[in-house]
């Protein structure tokens, strides 16, 4: 086991490795330019696509920074909560919780922020309004799916990996199950203080919005899917000429196999790796810094060993407003972690056959 002093290390390493990589597709992008004698930032543009768009979505793409944007936000945000809340495994306050998470950051807090954002922008950057329109469509693709992505690496990591930061992210745990909702299933804070809709708006304002809204919609779908209940990726595994398209989609994104084991309530089955498996849309970060495990499997059951089944406005709103639950993390004076569950040695004497299973942890 990972003693605290290991973490630490393994954190400022990784955290040098990952400066090279944040730097690495702007070296390759003028590098590129160098060798094609090419100056595209000489003839400053407005940003365009490669590529036509129906006539509609041209009118909407060309209003982004004005209704354009936030229109966007408020349209996918009913999407995704139309065809994601399905689940049938819920209980009252499970479904409360779900439906909130999921609606309140997509269909409220990203459409406002990107309203407020783009008024706010004008008056903190004056001047920067399409500074980097020049950016070819495909380099912006990179850059921006490798700073947002990596960075979302991190945010998720040390809230696993450093004890006070667990209960921000501890919502996300808690289901008992997998499905399209559980994205969304979080905390409000952790949410508001790191959602793809700042970068979104600010890359906008700066002429990049066009790549930043194709990264957050292949995100979403790589992100939705890997969460989804339907295990889409069993066909790679168990048809053989699938297998070689496999071996480098599982090392490249998150899939419901490598991110299932992510959610699972243990690891003590070979298959769970809650502590590990960070990666949102790409899981080759997990790859390079040793965090990731791929088996191909799922786990037998999700969620929390010692989830107390805290109510809602709780687990949306902590720490503004605490659980009821005695030792509970979310409650007034619970542990930072809950480490383990704590059960009378008669009943694990009555129900287990052996020494009990060790908990969830952050």
């Amino acid at each position: 086991m990972k003693t605290a002093q290991d973490i630490q290390k393994s954190i400022w390493r990784d955290a040098a490795i990952s400066i090279f990589i944040y730097a690495l597709p702007v070296v390759l992008m003028f590098s590129a330019f160098y060798l094609t004698n090419t100056r595209p930032w000489e003839t400053h543009g407005n940003g365009t696509l490669p590529f036509r768009l129906p006539h509609f979505l041209d009118v909407v793409f060309e209003n982004l920074r004005s209704w354009g944007l936030p229109a966007i936000m408020l349209v996918l945000g009913i999407i995704e909560f139309a065809v994601g809340l399905y689940e049938n495994k819920w209980t009252r306050n499970e479904r409360i919780l779900d439906i909130v998470c999921f609606t309140v950051p997509k269909i409220i807090l990203r459409p406002a922020i990107a309203y407020f954002g783009l008024k706010f922008l004008p008056v903190l950057l004056p001047g920067a309004a399409n500074a980097f329109a020049w950016i070819p469509f495909g380099w912006g693709l990179l850059i921006i799916a490798i700073a947002d992505d990596l960075t979302q690496y991190w945010y998720h990591r040390i809230h696993h990996q450093v004890p006070w930061l667990w209960r921000f992210h501890r919502t996300h745990h808690s289901a008992p199950y997998m499905g399209m909702a559980m994205t969304s299933r979080q905390n409000v804070l952790y949410t508001f203080f790191f959602s793809q809709i700042y970068l979104t708006t600010t890359l906008t304002y700066l002429g990049l919005g066009y790549p930043a809204l194709f990264v957050g919609g292949i995100k979403s779908l790589i992100t939705t899917g890997a969460h989804s209940s339907i295990r889409w990726d069993k066909p790679f595994y168990t048809i053989k000429w699938l297998n070689p398209i496999a071996w480098v989609m599982e090392r490249l994104i998150s899939t419901p196999a490598t991110h299932h084991a992510h959610h699972a309530d243990t690891t003590d089955d070979g298959i769970g790796n809650y502590k590990g498996n960070f990666g949102n849309m790409f899981f080759l970060w997990d790859i390079i810094f040793g965090t990731g495990i791929i088996t191909r499997q799922y786990p037998a059951s999700y969620g929390i060993k010692h989830y107390k089944q805290e109510e809602w406005y709780a687990q949306f709103l902590w720490p503004i407003f605490k659980s009821r639950k005695e030792g509970s993390e979310l409650s007034a004076n619970g542990p930072m972690v809950g480490d383990e569950v704590i059960e009378k040695p008669e009943a694990i004497t009555k129900e287990l056959p052996q020494p009990a299973v060790a908990a969830h942890t952050a």
